[in-house]
């Protein structure tokens, strides 16, 4: 049997790499520049390797009963691996993909092709532009995990934009990011306070030691109109290899303090992670 060797190619963004995990047969780690974007094994898609990622795979489970079908819209690609995991955990599924590289989609496609039937749609488009001509009412759960090198754009951190997630998610629908940040945590509070002026049920998992500023590292911010069953998200994050603490309430509202919602002309990206935080050499 051959060995699977790496894969390189020059995208629209960077230099992607393709790196085969020596320990699982079919798994691979897509980097961007050296920075890693996404973990997918071919041969067990609810796999989850990355921290943040199983996280997000945990509200995912717990939104409504298990194997229901969702529509999900994700912003941000990379190697499709929640796309995948929703596919293989609620068969049935109508998902859209947004990737504003193209040629990084062609390479995930060639090299990890999706399963037939999946209903995953890809698209090749901004995010926010995509989001903007998106249907209302159309998506029970919205994933934003859009990085541009090792930071969020700032056009996906505003107001303007929150009401365009807003606006596509049905009334019950969710919304989840994937938000980078360190103490004294300027980037995730303005977050927190931007989706606080359009949702009433916030909820953010993390790292303790990332929460008590500790060091860098990412947060899941996840966003509706419904309560969120944040009992049964501490229960599963906490028995991850990294546990991780929910928060929300009244200690959400004392993390934001006196953040404010971030407009458009005012919006920066998410800060640049500290050298050797993400990277892969």
């Amino acid at each position: 049997m051959t060995e699977p060797i790496p894969v390189t190619r020059a995208v629209d963004h960077g230099i992607a790499k393709l790196m085969p995990d020596v320990d699982r047969a079919r798994a691979w780690l897509l980097t961007v520049d050296g920075a890693p974007q996404s973990y997918v094994d071919l041969d067990a898609p609810t796999h989850l390797e990355f921290e943040y990622a199983r996280r997000l795979g945990h509200v995912l489970d717990t939104l409504a009963q298990p194997g229901r079908p969702l529509d999900v819209l994700h912003l941000g690609g990379g190697a499709l691996t929640l796309p995948r995991y929703v596919a293989a955990t609620r068969p049935g599924s109508r998902q859209d993909v947004v990737e504003a590289d193209g040629a990084l989609l062609e390479l995930v496609v060639d090299h990890l092709p999706l399963p037939q039937g999946c209903g995953i749609t890809l698209h090749t488009a901004d995010a926010r532009a995509w989001l903007r001509q998106a249907p209302d009412d159309s998506a029970d759960v919205l994933i934003a995990d859009v990085f541009g090198g090792s930071r969020v754009p700032a056009h996906l951190t505003s107001l303007a934009y929150a009401r365009e997630a807003e606006r596509v998610l049905r009334a019950g629908g969710v919304y989840l990011a994937n938000l980078p940040d360190a103490a004294p945590f300027a980037f995730l509070r303005s977050q927190l306070a931007t989706f606080a002026e359009l949702f009433e049920e916030l909820a953010v998992i993390a790292e303790p030691g990332v929460l008590r500023g500790r060091r860098f590292g990412n947060a899941v911010l996840v966003a509706a109109h419904r309560p969120v069953d944040t009992a049964a998200l501490a229960r599963l994050t906490a028995a991850d290899v990294f546990p991780a603490r929910v928060e929300h309430g009244a200690a959400l509202r004392r993390f934001t303090g006196d953040a404010v919602p971030v407009r458009d002309e005012d919006a920066v990206p998410s800060p640049e992670p500290p050298g050797g935080s993400f990277g892969i050499g």
